[in-house]
């Protein structure tokens, strides 16, 4: 039985783990001859396992390699419009404060600054077999010795706890270390069966020695596990990494889910989520809150998991028309997780323009930052687009992917709790007056004379805006102690007030019965 169930794994770990199909080079034998150099350390390891006779080992040795084409250490720089390197170290400073205004003095004297890639250093090129048997042998010693991890199948163990990375941090040594830890954390356990139970002593455990630093957004490199050590801070991709490593670790299957935008707000964010016994997934916050106690702060239009394995039906592997497309979108290991997390629609885009020959891709955005940002995809059959498990209550706009950028595609929507579609289409023959008192959500109060408060800054000047084919400017006032009035401004729409100069944090909103609802 246990041989059967060998060749099971060994199946699938080739087949659906690495996505072959007919006629399809092995994966392992694939990235062999794409290691060049390195294919002596690869060739190792397999050779290692074939000769110990552990099986399942020798299996998990060929998934890590048939899946390793692509996963690598990713490093950033600070440059100007020249591409001129700024030095810039965020432990240099005490506190975000002082970094944010050092950065606003860098640009001052050098301008525009901003973040790009170096090349990657792919593990295919520089893993070594004492690293990848020491990261095998430790994940088969947690699960076959901590006695939470005996219910967790192959399948799950080779997803959630035998990856020997998080992200794109670099290369080390951190299962050891973290095992040993830990080591007696069964002792103080009610259930010691209970990953759950586990996860919650251990992550306690993180709290007290790592924690959140907003300076870290300005260190887009993530953090290798000594670095996490000794600075004991991080952003969102730290806190989840240095989770993954204390988790996976003790044979606990623990990944990092994100969303790379949120639907109303800025930003991106990125948790950690614990597959449970009952095959529920839970998320938490490493290094800040527990199972049970966590809860995403902003709306979801996508939530994607974070894996070790190639996943065929991202739209990489997709046989299409235009060889580019949006950036993060093109990554080949994540999956779509968004109906773990909230209720989904299945959208249906009827195109009323003519699409071009040369694209059989759309995409749906949303706004964050102030731009609309591609956050899933759909092929294109008959002008049609059906876009999968889609969140609700959130304003999407359809879009092509033109000479590499984001081009509109038809009028932006709302998304209802009932899956029904609101196009917002502007009446310009219809106009209305409209008040804006804040540029973000916020709780609407009266004084006591009657008069609406106002949350904008005095004496700052706004341009109001109209979704039109693009953002249409209906004008500009400076705010005093009250709310801003706005006539003849076309009815129907999706409007958005901007400051001047502002960080286009602001947020897009409609009019409904005269007041402002945002999206």
């Amino acid at each position: 039985m246990l041989k059967n169930y060998v060749l099971i794994a060994t199946l699938s770990a080739l087949l659906i783990g690495c996505g072959v199909g007919k006629g399809d080079l092995d994966p392992v034998e694939k990235v062999l001859a794409e290691a060049e150099d390195n294919r002596g350390e690869l060739q190792q390891v397999l050779d290692h396992y074939a000769a110990e006779g552990d099986s399942l080992k020798l299996d998990a040795a060929r998934y890590l390699i048939g899946n390793m084409q692509g996963h690598s250490y990713v490093t950033y720089y600070l440059h100007d419009t020249t591409d001129t390197e700024i030095p810039f170290n965020v432990d240099d400073y005490e506190d975000y404060a002082a970094l944010t205004a050092a950065n606003d003095t860098l640009e001052d004297e050098h301008g525009l600054l901003d973040f790009s890639r170096h090349d990657p250093m792919y593990d295919i090129h520089t893993i070594t077999a004492e690293f990848l048997i020491e990261n095998i042998d430790y994940a088969f010693r947690a699960w076959r010795e901590r006695p939470w991890a005996r219910g967790l199948n192959y399948e799950d163990f080779r997803d959630y706890v035998l990856p020997y990375r998080g992200s794109n941090e670099p290369l080390e040594s951190w299962r050891p270390a973290l095992f040993d830890k830990y080591a007696d954390i069964a002792s103080q356990l009610d259930d010691s069966t209970d990953p759950l139970e586990a996860t919650v002593l251990i992550n306690r455990d993180i709290m007290t020695w790592f924690g959140f630093d907003p300076r870290y957004y300005y260190h887009p490199t993530d953090q290798s596990f000594s670095e996490m050590k000794a600075s004991g801070l991080g952003r969102c991709e730290d806190m989840t990494n240095i989770t993954i490593y204390a988790m996976r670790a003790n044979g606990i299957g623990v990944t990092s889910d994100y969303t790379p935008h949120w639907a109303n707000t800025g930003n991106n964010h990125a948790w950690n989520a614990i597959l449970a016994p009952n095959g529920e997934v839970i998320p938490f916050m490493g290094a800040e809150a527990n199972p049970g106690e966590y809860h995403l702060a902003n709306k979801l239009a996508k939530a994607y998991r974070k894996n070790f394995a190639m996943q065929p039906e991202n739209l990489t592997f997709q046989e299409k028309k235009q060889e580019k497309v949006p950036r993060w979108l093109g990554g080949k290991t994540y999956r779509d997780v968004t109906s773990d997390y909230v209720e989904v629609c299945q959208v249906e885009v009827a195109f009323e323009e003519a699409i071009p020959d040369s694209v059989d891709i759309a995409y749906l955005c949303v706004f964050n930052s102030g731009e609309w940002k591609a956050i899933h995809w759909g092929r294109i059959v008959d002008g049609h687009a059906l876009f999968t498990d889609m969140g609700k209550g959130i304003a999407y706009l359809p879009a092509l992917y033109l000479n590499e950028k984001i081009v509109p595609f038809g009028p932006p929507f709302i998304l209802h709790d009932d899956c029904t579609q609101e196009k917002l289409i502007v009446l310009p023959d219809v106009t209305q007056t409209i008040t804006i008192g804040s540029t973000t959500r916020r709780r609407l109060v009266a004084s006591t004379d009657g008069i609406a408060k106002s949350f904008l800054n005095n004496g700052q000047e706004y341009e109001l805006f109209f979704w039109d084919d693009g953002w249409q400017s209906h004008g500009k006032a400076i705010s005093g102690d009250s709310p801003l009035t706005f006539e003849g401004v076309p009815a129907e729409g999706l409007y958005w007030l901007v400051g001047t100069d502002s960080d286009h944090e602001e947020r897009i909103f409609t009019i409904e019965e005269r007041v402002q609802v945002w999206w």
